[in-house]
């Protein structure tokens, strides 16, 4: 019986879950709520927001990691990198191993779009498909002080269960976001692909006591795709969008094209 306890245990998958909102956001202590029970789960993430990170990693000074206790009877570490750096110590410093799966979020606003290229969240979760762990970024679509994660909880373990079920394809990635209400208004979730939408950007100029110039970022979201299988489409209409993400950014129909058209250099 005891070898029986010693092998289940061994074998129960383990659960890295990370964001770039930090290690006490309300968005990743919901995430660890989500998979409680579905595997040995532990948390590695920043010690401070990190936003708009991208998938920036850390080279001008030491990172530094501290053992945290924000998570009951879960073992959790804050980093004092970015959300990449996060993943890269988890594995090098923490678990001395690859996990079975990376969870990243459950971010506070918006990663649909143009946005996977600019977020911590799913950078994190990136990092840990190049590096052949499948991995999830979820997102939640609400900017209020106190979001409701009720339906982010309910998706993320869901699709967490599923990921967990079979062994998925080498460098597995998903984006996912949830919409801004209460799961029994939501008509479940789309597989989709990402919409071409952008942000119109503006910098806003004034100035500050000194007279000195400095520039505030904004802009409008607008959406040039249309069509209905887009994650914004899908997200417009009360569905959780699930975006299937590879990282290889090239253009194959252009390389085949000037491959014909240029040919190779002498």
């Amino acid at each position: 019986m005891t070898n029986k306890k010693q092998k289940a245990k061994k074998e129960e998958p383990i659960i890295l879950v990370t964001n770039d909102d930090g290690v006490a956001a309300a968005g990743i202590r919901n995430l660890v709520e989500a998979v409680r029970g579905l595997g040995k789960i532990v948390v590695v993430a920043p010690d401070k927001p990190q936003s708009g990170m991208g998938h920036a990693i850390t080279i001008g000074h030491p990172l530094r990691l501290y053992e945290v206790e924000l998570f009951e009877g879960v073992r959790a570490f804050s980093c004092s990198g970015t959300p990449v750096d996060c993943v890269k110590l988890a594995v090098d410093k923490i678990l001395h191993r690859k996990p079975d799966i990376c969870v990243s979020g459950i971010n506070h606003g918006a990663n649909h779009s143009i946005n996977v290229i600019y977020s911590g969240t799913m950078s994190a979760a990136m990092e840990a498909a190049i590096e052949s762990i499948p991995a999830v970024g979820f997102s939640l679509l609400d900017y209020g002080a106190e979001p409701d994660f009720a339906a982010s909880r309910q998706y993320a373990r869901l699709i967490v269960e599923k990921m967990l079920k079979k062994k998925l394809p080498q460098h597995f990635l998903l984006n996912v976001n949830i919409p801004k209400a209460p799961p029994e208004q939501l008509n479940g979730y789309k597989i989709c692909k990402q919409a071409y939408a952008k942000y119109q950007e503006k910098f806003i100029e004034r100035k500050d006591p000194h007279g000195r110039k400095y520039y505030w970022l904004t802009g409008e979201f607008v959406n040039f795709d249309k069509s209905k299988d887009t994650d914004v489409w899908a997200l417009a209409n009360n569905y959780v969008s699930v975006v299937p993400v590879e990282f290889d950014l090239t253009d194959y129909g252009l390389k085949q094209k000037l491959e014909k058209d240029w040919g190779e250099s002498i």
